[in-house]
């Protein structure tokens, strides 16, 4: 049986016979800021946005810095400095370039768009070597809360796939002021280890290879040893359809040239199995997580038609979003690398919900 269709079935069976979420499956107040930016109008930047053909543009320009909480952050930024805010988020094994279509779109309607690179991938760096480096899902949003902060961004419209969505999920949940709306492919995908501790059946597990593998010390040297061929693999696997060319993967695989990008990526999916701990700073946080609470700000959640990542129907995790909210699934061969492989339907998606 071919890879593929173990996958499907995989998919099928895991949602069907356990009923967990998409997230158990998978994966402060500030007053220094302005209000009062309001949201674009959707119907007139819809006839304004140009037409992009994924891989249209390979560079944002000049990079940024700034410190922000534990990290200076390294991010792309576009648009008008005026402008509402928006925050595009990767994932793993991912970077900024999954936006690279994106942002312009989005800047040309008139948004801010802010592009991090999260902890561990590119010019992200950590300020001080005693830092844990730490990837529970509570700190890396932390990171984007501290990222607005810096930026003196009161509120925005935060974006993303992988990790990136889970992060939009968590700031969601546990700050929805700061949070006007939420585009979050795949749904929701906030866990927890307690609740990562179903076994699956053994074609479910198959899904998963990747994350039992890094829970071992040869699985952490192998990535180390070999993370551009495993990364271009996750790639292909995730996104069976995608023929993106040499020069796409190299832009983004030197954002794992980042010296903590190894022990980041493990501790991920360590921590998500309950096989690394975390801090006891943040176990209030991820308390509230692991109770899975419902997100109440405006969301779209969007899926490819062909993502080779196990995810769950969009009617397992619906009543997880009780605010303005759609589903959209999005054909033609699309897989998990939804902003990069279609950059118009994610960026009319981010305008949409800032538009509810």
């Amino acid at each position: 049986m071919k890879q593929a269709e173990l996958i499907e079935i995989s998919r099928r069976r895991l949602f069907a016979m356990s009923g967990l979420s998409v997230g158990a499956a998978l994966l402060a107040p500030h007053t220094l800021f302005a209000e009062g930016i309001q949201s674009l109008s959707s119907r007139t930047i819809l006839a304004d946005l140009p037409t992009v053909k994924p891989g249209t543009n390979t560079s944002f320009g000049s990079l940024k810095q700034i410190d922000a909480g534990l990290l200076n952050v390294g991010y792309a930024e576009a648009g008008p400095a005026d402008g509402p805010a928006v925050i595009l988020l990767h994932g793993w094994p991912y970077d900024i370039y999954s936006f690279v279509d994106v942002a312009p779109l989005l800047a040309s309607a008139g948004y801010r768009v802010i592009v991090p690179y999260l902890r561990g991938y590119g010019t992200t760096s950590f300020l001080s070597s005693a830092t844990m480096r730490n990837a529970q899902q509570s700190a890396v949003g932390l990171d984007i809360i501290a990222l607005m902060d810096a930026l003196k961004i009161q509120k925005a419209t935060v974006a993303g796939f992988d990790w990136g969505a889970r992060t939009a999920d968590v700031m969601a949940v546990l700050w929805p002021e700061r949070c006007k709306a939420i585009v979050s492919v795949s749904g929701y995908l906030i866990s927890s280890p307690a609740g990562n501790q179903t076994p699956f059946p053994p074609q479910a597990a198959f899904a998963f290879w990747y994350q039992y593998y890094f829970a071992t010390e040869v699985g952490k040297a192998g990535y180390a040893k070999y993370v551009d061929e495993f990364n271009k693999f996750i790639w292909h696997q995730a996104s069976p359809k995608w023929n993106f060319d040499d020069a796409t993967y190299n832009r983004t695989a030197a954002s794992f040239n980042n010296p903590d990008h190894v022990d980041i990526v493990m501790h991920d999916y360590r921590w998500r199995l309950g096989l690394a701990d975390g801090e006891r700073k943040y176990d209030d946080l991820e308390k509230r997580l692991a109770a899975l609470p419902v997100v109440t700000v405006p969301a779209i959640t969007m899926e490819g038609d062909s993502n080779g990542a196990i995810h769950g129907p969009s009617t397992a995790y619906r009543n997880k979003f009780s605010g303005k909210y759609d589903y959209r699934l999005i054909t033609g061969g699309v897989g998990h690398n939804l902003p990069q492989e279609a950059p118009q339907a994610f960026a009319q998606a981010v305008i949409d919900a800032d538009g509810y």
